[in-house]
């Protein structure tokens, strides 16, 4: 690994994205990952519960412009259309809500984005600020849509979120579920790519022509790097650069938190399937936004599995407690819905729990821009020293953020801004 045209750090969406546009434009490239499998944020499991459970990233959102769509065929992937099979069990008090009070529900979800919307913008406005305008917080059901909004659906809550960042970057439907697992269908897509793994960086030195990485691999130079580290990882200076980055980067890395979504995996323990078809939605009121509460979708692909959420501070405090708290929180959640039912319909033995908090390379799930900073997304996509530097991932895309296709077209987009610098054609 002495040297390269095209350096690139991550072997996540983004990465691969780079790796494989930069290789069809015919130039040569390396992948440094520092964990010991592609993928980043998008882990599938295939043993543990029996059937492909996703740890992270899960569907393929906003598909009709997703780039990952048509990829996946080629993989051998199968998508399923969530849309078509979502059904509601939401719970009040310990019994399902009624077809009434459901249409309620639905209808005040519904009607969230034109009210957010039909408010005017204020510099510095949070989503929660917005929202607040809009006289969206009293109604019934409004904590409950709020928490889905906030913690649930971005990890964070509404108010520590700038509220045109979180509307340019609502995701529109269908939502596919790849059957095999969002984490496999870009391992398919890596096979062949030059991946080094096990290869975490400490210092990447972009003070003279050629790019400088060096690490516990040893030392790789290149005409140009693309870096799509997770901006939590950045933040917390676990890459020295030479020279420092700008200040307008450093704050904009600064201004893109990782909010924190956990997953958990719980197996059936025999034929009980709680009444419940597959890929019902399961959920309950909540009487304020920042309620700590578990979300889940039952039996996936007709799998005997319950993919549990909880998100936000509840997720954070439960992370930094350990895999058994958030194991015993599902069960105390799941309980209030389904009773004594739940304890005997699903075991505690085997059950999966993601820990991206934890995760060193990761440090959280996805990203948000603070209020007032919506433009730092595209500050740090900005390409630096003429070209030789660029950041990419999820947290780069202007529209698709926090997705695995905001990630890919954000590496593609990279790639493309390296070309001109190592004197080829450009790309289509």
């Amino acid at each position: 690994m002495s040297g390269t045209d095209v350096l690139i750090i991550g072997a996540g969406a983004a990465g691969i994205a780079a790796a494989r546009a930069l290789r069809a434009a015919g130039v040569s490239c390396q992948v440094l990952e520092a964990r010991h499998r592609p993928g980043g944020r998008a882990a599938t499991d295939t043993a543990t519960l029996g059937a492909p459970f996703d740890l992270g990233a899960t569907w393929l959102h906003a598909a009709n412009r997703n780039p990952l769509r048509a990829l996946a065929s080629g993989a051998g992937i199968e998508l399923f259309d969530h849309g078509t099979a979502r059904v509601s069990a939401c719970f009040e008090d310990g019994r399902r809500v009624g077809p009434a009070a459901m249409a309620e529900y639905d209808a005040t979800w519904e009607g969230l984005q034109s009210r957010l919307r039909g408010v005017e913008l204020r510099p510095g406005d949070s989503a929660a600020d917005l929202a607040n305008r809009a006289g969206f917080g009293a109604g019934h059901w409004d904590a409950t849509v709020l928490h889905w909004e906030g913690p649930v659906i971005c990890g964070a809550p509404m108010a520590e979120m700038d509220a045109r960042d979180y509307l340019d970057t609502q995701l529109e439907p269908p939502d596919l579920l790849p059957r095999q697992g969002a984490g496999t269908l870009l391992a398919r897509l890596c096979e062949g790519l030059p991946v080094a793994y096990g290869a975490v960086l400490r210092h990447l030195d972009w003070s003279g022509p050629r790019i400088v990485a060096e690490g516990d691999f040893g030392r790789v130079e290149a005409a140009a790097c693309i870096v799509t580290v997770p901006t939590a990882v950045l933040a917390a200076e676990h890459i020295r650069f030479t020279p420092a980055l700008p200040a307008d980067t450093l704050q904009a890395i600064h201004d893109l938190p990782l909010g924190l979504l956990t997953k958990v995996g719980l197996k059936a323990a025999g034929d009980d399937r709680l009444e419940l078809p597959a890929f019902a939605g399961i959920e309950r009121h909540v009487s304020r936004e920042g309620e700590a509460a578990l979300t889940a979708v039952a039996w996936p692909f007709g799998h005997d599995h319950l993919m549990g959420f909880v998100g936000g501070p509840a997720a954070w405090a439960l992370a930094g407690a350990g895999a058994a708290a958030t194991v015993d929180f599902a069960f105390a959640e799941l309980s209030r819905s389904f009773g004594a039912r739940a304890a005997r319909a699903l075991r505690r033995d085997g059950a999966l729990v993601s820990d991206w908090a934890e995760d060193r390379f990761s440090l959280g799930a996805y990203s948000h821009a603070r209020p007032g900073r919506a433009a730092a997304r595209g500050i740090l996509a900005r390409p630096l020293a003429g070209g030789r530097l660029c950041f990419a991932g999820e947290a780069c895309h202007p529209t698709l953020a926090a997705t695995l296709g905001g990630a890919w077209e954000s590496g593609a987009a990279a790639a493309r801004q390296a070309l001109p610098l190592l004197n080829k054609s450009s790309m289509a």
